[in-house]
């Protein structure tokens, strides 16, 4: 894990401009990085980054392996003669401010059947591809097979499809290939782009010194390749039907708490294993990522389990979970582990001693740190010095939305802490983050921008209308770069 001192911005690629409704891996992610590098940055922190579902959610994928094919970058498809101009003549339709993702969705999938058609043309091309392919088979055969069944029962999910196929059976299965290999093979080759994208954009933020931060979500959608292919892994009965969904117990927040819904992991199944299915799912993401956030850490201490039906989370039980035996097995298979624990909500002694003894760096947040007495552990002369803080998360309003919406009290509060104004508030608590003992400070690019509520990425509860925000090119300003530069360098990021 780093153990100097850096910083850097949380931005997941989607919020990059460009012109095709979305942000994507091409000369755009180039340029952000380098503006992370004229800023004085060291890490670059993106969001999970699978192929979403319904709700457009980047923690819930279809796979915990595979890319978001909407993010793949056309302009370098057309440059390598698999798009031509008149291809991309309609896309200048779309919000330059927001992800419209219905649009996008459709927009970007004619146009990559249209480049997998010529890049079938290409047999020069062919031999990088069916190495891919070889290398990623574990994962690779399941997602896309997964995907054109998908496709094949209109989009629904895989516990509703005819029996054979949602028990796997061979037959089926096999004939379903035979008669379907163009669509398989369509899904392999998106693969092969995003991965291909994805590895020269981080080559290239390695070579100007950037790390990237990525981003494990704990649990897995229900209505994904990993389930479909491994129900063993889970907590299913004989029909496939989850025995026990996640969730959060009640809190302040809510009086039901949270029902996720994901299916719970069996994890006595998994020991017996030899924790084979996370030690993949860890190598492959350190492949893809220089250091890796696992979200909802504490549920590897012990979780919240749902009874399958239920409406909400009330009546749910803490359960334990052998993470030290799985971070074990893990480190002895891969090393030393350069993971981030988020380890927000409920926090126990049992958690922290699974976290410290890791050596993994908590994350502090700034905006909790004014709601609760002087001793809370989220004020920056609290910190020890194996943390990540942060102003906000992507769950969090931006910085200046939360702090608009204060009530006086803990305004004063603030402003008497930071010894500051109303008006340079934001870039107050920004520096209050660098200048902290915390090894690592990241914060959201809408804070850098000191943007309001309208920068929101997500409404955690809220089932539709997030991860929609981008920003244009113009609000990346000389004068903000210089600013950030200039604080990194004086408190030594």
């Amino acid at each position: 894990m780093e153990t100097t001192r850096s910083s850097g911005i949380l931005l997941h690629p989607t919020s990059l401009p460009g012109n095709y409704g979305i942000g994507s891996l091409g000369e755009e992610a180039r340029n952000f990085i380098s503006y992370l590098a004229k800023s004085g940055q060291k890490l670059w922190q993106v969001l999970p980054m699978g192929h979403t579902g319904y709700g457009d959610s980047p923690y819930q994928c279809f796979s915990i392996y595979a890319g978001n094919p909407i993010l793949i970058d056309l302009d370098t498809l057309k440059d390598e003669g698999l798009l031509k101009s008149e291809d991309l003549a309609h896309s200048h339709n779309f919000p330059k401010d927001k992800v419209d993702y219905g649009l996008v969705i459709n927009f970007k999938h004619d146009l990559l059947k249209i480049a997998f058609m010529r890049f079938k043309s290409k047999p020069e091309l062919h031999d990088d591809f069916h190495q891919f392919i070889e290398k990623n088979s574990h994962w690779l055969n399941d997602y896309a097979l997964f995907v054109a069944l998908k496709e094949n029962f209109k989009g629904q999910p895989w516990w509703d499809w005819p029996e054979e196929f949602m028990f796997r059976h061979d037959e089926a299965i096999e004939t379903f290939i035979t008669n379907s290999a163009d669509v398989i093979d369509f899904y392999k080759f998106c693969q092969y782009y995003f991965y291909k994208q994805w590895f020269a954009i981080k080559q290239f933020a390695n070579s100007k010194d950037i790390s990237i931060v990525g981003d494990i979500p704990l649990y897995v959608a229900h209505d994904s390749a990993d389930v479909w292919g491994n129900h063993k892994v889970f907590q299913f009965d004989e029909n496939r039907q989850p025995q026990k969904v996640a969730g959060v117990p009640p809190d302040y927040f809510s009086e039901t708490g949270q029902l996720w819904g994901n299916p719970l992991y069996d994890w006595d199944y998994m020991k017996n294993n030899g924790f084979k299915w996370w030690i993949n799912r860890v190598k492959v993401t350190l492949e893809l990522y220089d250091i890796v956030r696992i979200d909802h850490f504490r549920g590897f201490e012990a979780y919240w389990a749902v009874p399958f039906g239920d409406e909400t989370a009330i009546n749910g039980e803490w359960e334990k979970a052998p993470g030290q035996e799985l971070f074990k097995a893990i480190r002895n298979e891969l090393g030393e582990l350069p993971i981030i624990a988020e380890d927000l909500g409920i926090i126990t002694p049992e958690v922290e001693e699974l976290r410290d003894g890791f050596g993994f760096p908590g994350m502090k947040i700034l905006q909790f740190a004014f709601h609760s007495d002087e001793g809370s552990g989220y004020l920056p002369h609290n910190y020890e010095r194996n943390f990540v803080v942060y102003t906000g998360t992507h769950d969090n309003d931006t910085l200046k939305g939360w702090y608009d919406t204060l009530e006086d009290p803990i305004k004063e509060k603030i402003l008497d802490y930071t010894d500051c104004d109303d008006e340079h508030i934001i870039r107050k608590m920004i520096r209050l983050a660098w200048a902290s003992v915390a090894k690592m400070a990241i914060i959201p690019m809408q804070d850098l921008l000191e943007l309001g509520s309208e920068g929101r990425m997500n409404i955690p509860g809220i089932a539709s209308g997030n991860w929609q925000w981008r920003f244009t090119k113009d609000q990346l300003t000389t004068e903000k770069a210089e600013w950030l530069n200039q604080i990194s360098k004086l408190y030594n990021r």
